[in-house]
């Protein structure tokens, strides 16, 4: 007789002990979940980006003869515009497409018309109102087929959700991504324009101001004295008062002839028209209050204006060493370099300069970089610090003084 005994605690082997499988886990990488998440987002999202491109292009189209509507369809279009930035986003997250946003619209300063005119023919608005009336039909697919092959080829899964985002990837990047070089250097162009005349506009206050109160005040004193000396000298009254007024006067003259000389250097200086950058360079080093070096490399001269920003910005950079350093010397390189005229403003100072420092930095870099120029800085705690500015280098024109 066979005895048979039954072992306690059976249940507790582990499964491959006993012969069993493992039960069935949905051991699927987590950026495959993120593609199924995105293409069953697609048919909601597709729904509302479709619907909006339909109805507000329709009604602004259709109302384009009116008053309303090129301004509604101009609306319609910046809301495209945000659409595709939450498109952008989606696809980051889900994805992993990195897309650069791309550039703003351009600031007119044209007010109501120059506004709808730059969003009118916005070509990022317009692809992304492209990109909205194609996916519907994508969108259906793309659930459909994710939504099936979730309950039904499971096993392939993976390989499907990958083909189908990948065309989702071709998409935002064909139609979301920026423009290419040249419209964003467009908006550049456009924006650095808007700085270059404020610039002008600052600098046009600036002479008045100076004109206002120093010159002109000076001239109007020195007409005052002319005019009680002149009534004396009618009266008969030619005292030594007279003789006083009149070298009052004189000084007045020269007072206002040095300001003007000074406000006429502050234009362009004519050592900087006669003599080229080299010599002009030397002689706002030679105003500085700290030992400056200047070394300059240059087999010709540039263009005027090219010429006229070297001199300004070192002109600003050498009173930055004397009122803010504490610098003991300084220096300044000017070389060509291919197609680029480099300038670099070195002084042995206590650094920390920054182009949120108030010294006028920021100014500067906007200046250069309105000219495709470059502005660098390198100025630790305790100094020294070394200044580069970078502009193109422009050959003069044949009717530019030499």
């Amino acid at each position: 007789m066979t005895e048979r005994i039954t072992t306690t605690g059976a249940a507790d082997e582990p499964a491959s002990d006993t012969g069993l499988l493992p039960p069935a886990r949905l051991a699927l990488p987590s950026q495959t979940w993120k593609e199924i998440a995105h293409l069953l987002a697609n048919l909601p999202v597709s729904i509302i980006g479709f619907t909006y491109v339909v109805t507000v292009m329709s009604i602004g189209t259709g109302l384009s003869v009116t008053v309303v509507g090129l301004p509604l369809l101009a609306g319609g279009l910046m809301g495209s515009r945000l659409l595709g930035r939450a498109e952008r986003a989606r696809a980051r997250a889900l994805l992993g497409v990195r897309i650069d946003e791309p550039s703003p619209l351009p600031v007119r300063r044209t007010g109501f018309f120059g506004w709808l005119w730059s969003t009118l023919k916005d070509p990022v608005a317009w692809r992304t109102t492209l990109y909205e009336f194609i996916r519907l039909p994508w969108g259906i697919a793309t659930f459909t087929v994710t939504l099936v092959s979730f309950f039904v080829l499971w096993p392939v899964l993976p390989f499907i959700t990958r083909g189908l985002t990948n065309a989702d990837r071709a998409m935002v990047r064909g139609l979301l991504s920026p423009s290419d070089e040249l419209e964003r250097r467009i908006a550049e162009l456009e924006s650095d324009r808007g700085v270059v005349v404020d610039t002008a506009a600052a600098d046009l206050r600036r002479i008045e101001r100076d004109l206002h109160d120093g010159a002109q005040a000076r001239l109007v004193n020195l007409a005052m004295g002319l005019g009680l000396a002149k009534e004396k000298l009618l009266e008969g009254q030619a005292d030594e008062s007279v003789a006083v007024m009149v070298e009052e006067a004189h000084g007045e003259v020269k007072l206002a002839l040095q300001e003007l000389r000074d406000l006429a250097r502050g234009i362009h200086p004519a050592v900087l028209t006669d003599r080229g950058l080299d010599a002009a360079l030397s002689s706002i080093a030679s105003r500085c209050t700290v030992p400056v070096k200047v070394t300059a490399d240059l087999p010709e001269r540039p263009a005027a204006a090219i010429e006229g920003i070297a001199y300004f910005t070192v002109s600003e950079l050498l009173q930055n060493v004397s009122k803010h350093s504490g610098a003991r010397s300084a220096s300044v390189d000017v070389w060509r370099a291919d197609e680029r005229l480099l300038i670099q403003v070195w002084d042995d100072g206590s650094g920390g300069a920054r182009l949120d420092g108030g010294t006028g930095m920021a100014g500067l870099a906007d200046r250069l970089g309105a000219v495709d120029g470059l502005f660098l800085i390198e100025s630790p705690e305790g100094g020294p610090t070394t200044i580069t500015a970078e502009l193109p280098w422009r050959n003069r024109e044949p009717g530019e003084v030499r």
